[in-house]
């Protein structure tokens, strides 16, 4: 899909009603406190038809919307049951002692409408409850067939103008689906929408693929293909579906990771018994040596100033996580488990807002999903199983997901956790996932 024909936003914001004009620059309305936090009640209205055939699409992007704001977490969406008031026109300033009754602290009203040309207009308002105030107000234009990003897109401006931070909704994962019985197990690549919608494959099948990582522009992506002969990595196009060879690794077990400019891909190789990091201009296809250590270096990540990278690294005796120079240099290690001195971390990346580094830590017979600061401080684990592994962070670092496999006949799944540890959910895949990789805000990068 094509960006530039996906969407025109007007860029204009829908007139305040009620006074609103004194919160259009306001403070976010909530405050999220990991440790005492209480999902805020909010009403999501059915998005009014402009005429009877947009009833359909109308209740669509109220479901999606809804769905979003509760799977966040951080919102409780009440029940349309309990409305006491129907929306018919969102120019009107709702009756809020209506709401008010429900509970409600925030109300969601909109109206989508089919245009002459086809398009579909979406109309949206984001009220406060208690002050009576407009908070939020656009309207966006959008071929028909797009109409779930426009309630991704909402979904991001309700979260953003309730939070203070980006949403994530907008927003696209890549994973490996596997079909099939254990020991002949067909491992494609796949993507789809945050919420699990919109599946899409982009391999056959034929050979295995593994670890595929997302450029900053979303439209690329890296993986691993082991056909005959060594593996390969390819830098795979989304929108016209081309893909090319970077190169092929015979001494690599995970695919490179992006530069936060896109320009170079970091990536681990072995030679002998260890395995050292190197970067690689995707222009001339340089290649640069970064570590060189007798031990095994692996799974390095930039951070998102691309000043630094994380990686995993066995030259203390154990799997633990440094952090170095992007060109090099001294690396500091950062992982020291204080109730466990035997486990061992892996996984490392580094949060899109540069405030954490997620991890994979196993110990106790345990694989714990958890976070640190870049520093090594203040680490949290967020869950633990069987085997968890390879944390991805949404766009706004406040999310991660990760594959879990349960052992047995059975197959891994992919599940999302905030970063405080709350809200463990279950993301619908249509059969076994691993090796999740979360892309950059797709609006954010609209029109490049």
């Amino acid at each position: 899909m094509n960006r530039r024909r996906f969407m025109t936003l007007t860029g204009s914001t829908l007139a305040m009603l009620g006074g609103g004009q004194a919160f259009a620059q306001g403070q976010p309305r909530l405050r999220i406190d990991p440790t005492e936090f209480q999902p805020i009640p909010i009403a999501i209205t059915n998005f009014v038809p402009g005429s009877p055939s947009d009833g359909d699409v109308g209740n669509g992007v109220t479901q999606v919307i809804t769905n979003n704001l509760k799977r966040s977490g951080l919102f409780a969406p009440i029940d349309q049951a309990a409305f006491i008031e129907r929306i018919n026109n969102i120019d009107v300033a709702p009756q809020f002692q209506n709401w008010k009754t429900l509970n409600a602290q925030a109300l969601v009203t909109g109206r989508m409408t089919r245009q002459p040309d086809g398009r579909l207009k979406a109309e949206f308002r984001l009220w406060d409850v208690i002050s009576g105030q407009q908070l939020a107000g656009q309207q966006y234009f959008t071929s028909p067939e797009y109409w779930r990003r426009i309630a991704h897109i909402i979904s991001d401006q309700i979260y953003e103008r309730m939070t203070g931070e980006k949403g994530y909704f907008d927003s696209r994962v890549v994973f490996v689906d596997e079909s099939g019985p254990k020991e002949r197990r067909v491992k494609r690549l796949a993507m789809m929408d945050q919420d699990g919608a919109n599946v899409r494959y982009l391999t056959r099948g034929s050979d295995l693929v593994l670890t595929p990582r997302f450029s900053p522009n979303s439209q690329e992506i890296t993986y691993m293909e082991f056909g005959q002969g060594d593996p390969k990595v390819y830098l795979f196009n989304i929108e016209t579906g081309q893909r090319e060879i970077v190169g092929n690794f015979p001494g690599m077990t995970f695919a490179p990771r992006f530069s936060p400019d896109g320009q170079r891909v970091i990536m681990s190789l072995q030679q002998g018994g260890n395995s050292n990091l190197f970067v690689m201009d995707l222009r001339s296809r340089s290649t640069t040596r970064l570590t060189d250590t007798p031990a095994i270096d692996t799974s390095p990540s930039y951070s998102p100033d691309g000043a630094r990278i994380c990686f995993e690294s066995d030259r203390g005796g154990r799997s633990q996580i440094y952090v170095m120079a992007a060109g090099g240099g001294q690396a500091q290690r950062i992982s020291f488990s204080k109730d466990d001195t035997n486990a061992s971390y892996s996984t490392p990346v580094w949060s899109p807002k540069g405030d954490y580094i997620a991890f994979t830590r196993q110990g106790g017979g345990q694989f714990s999903i958890g976070v640190m600061k870049p520093d090594g401080s203040g680490e949290r684990l967020l869950t633990s199983g069987f085997h968890n592994e390879g944390p991805t962070f949404s766009p706004n670092g406040r999310v991660l997901m990760f594959f879990r496999d349960p052992g047995g006949n059975g197959g891994p799944s992919l599940y999302s956790v905030d970063i405080s540890g709350r809200n463990e959910l279950k993301v619908p895949t249509p059969g076994f996932a691993s090796d999740p990789a979360w892309s950059p805000l797709l609006s954010s990068t609209a029109g490049q």
